[in-house]
């Protein structure tokens, strides 16, 4: 399950931003970009839900995995 985790982009990557007349357009996020899964994967199309400096994108659950790294949580260490 990755909602709640964050990750670290390594390489820049593609996603998908939705605007308030419901259309879909593209937007590269920067290497070196923080973002935070907030739901997801969902089934059958492997997108995830994320937060990027405050804005909700959809990217796909395997560029996390082939281009990002995640990031430990804090209160998780012993």
């Amino acid at each position: 399950m990755l909602t709640g985790k964050r990750f670290k982009l390594e390489r820049a990557t593609l996603a998908v931003a939705n605007n308030a007349e419901g259309r879909r357009r593209a937007v590269t996020v920067p290497v070196g970009a923080v973002i935070k899964v907030v739901a997801g994967p969902h089934d059958g199309d492997g997108m995830v839900n994320v937060l990027w400096e405050g804005q909700a994108l959809e990217m796909f659950a395997v560029d996390l995995d082939v281009r990002a790294t995640e990031i430990a949580d804090k209160s998780a260490r012993a």
